[in-house]
């Protein structure tokens, strides 16, 4: 067939199934243990036509480069290059403002990002913490391709630097979520009661709208 196949055997797997990363247009070919490799492939190759089409739906990308409108916070800031300008990012209204070499500058923004996605999602754990009476012991980030936060029972938790782009509700129901873990170490009743306390919400449109886009957001800076 045409496009590369990632072929994964899983054990909970009870039939062939074919799909197509969102992020990166992937295709991912899982198997039962004991299904025929050979026969999958040669069902997988049929399905050419169903593969262009999920890879048509992928957003588009959004590079790191000057005069680019980038999603911040729920609202957009663009991306302002001056080679005059100041090394570190500076937030101006709606302008990123940067300078340096112009090699660079990718790199440069999505430092800020980072910088700022760590800054708010440590103080919002700190004040969803105070609020259920629990501790964390570390807040770090990453960009993981399949989730948007995790938390250990050592009390580390982590989130997608990515999440700095996404409206705030959404940001901060995602901290709530992660916190409540830090009581419930499962997804129970009691725990999304707890989420939607911490959180003094309904977090479920947040978690639709990551849903929704949250494959636009993976394609930011790419």
């Amino acid at each position: 067939m045409t496009a590369q196949v990632d072929v994964v055997r899983n054990a909970r797997a009870r039939r062939i199934r074919l799909s197509v990363d969102p992020r990166d247009g992937r295709v991912r070919l899982t198997l039962p243990p004991r299904a025929s490799l050979k026969k999958a492939l040669a069902w997988a190759s049929e399905q050419q036509g169903w593969i262009e089409a999920q890879r048509a739906r992928i957003p588009e990308t959004q590079p790191f480069a000057a005069g680019e409108r980038i999603p911040f916070a729920g609202g957009e800031i663009v991306i302002a290059w001056d080679a005059k300008g100041p090394r570190t990012p500076r937030l101006e209204g709606e302008k990123l403002v940067c300078g340096g070499p112009p090699d660079m500058l990718a790199r440069r923004v999505e430092r800020w990002l980072r910088a700022e996605a760590l800054r708010l999602l440590s103080a919002e754990t700190e004040e969803y913490a105070a609020r259920a009476g629990v501790s964390v012991s570390r807040v770090s980030i990453g960009d993981p391709r399949g989730r948007w936060g995790s938390c250990a029972s050592s009390g580390a938790i982590r989130y997608s630097w990515r999440l700095v782009l996404a409206p705030a509700h959404v940001r901060r129901a995602t901290v709530a979520h992660e916190v409540a873990h830090r009581i419930h170490m499962n997804h129970s009743p009691a725990f999304h009661r707890l989420v939607a306390l911490l959180y003094e919400a309904d977090p479920t449109p947040a978690r639709e709208w990551l849903r929704r886009n949250g494959a636009a957001l993976h394609r930011v800076g790419r």
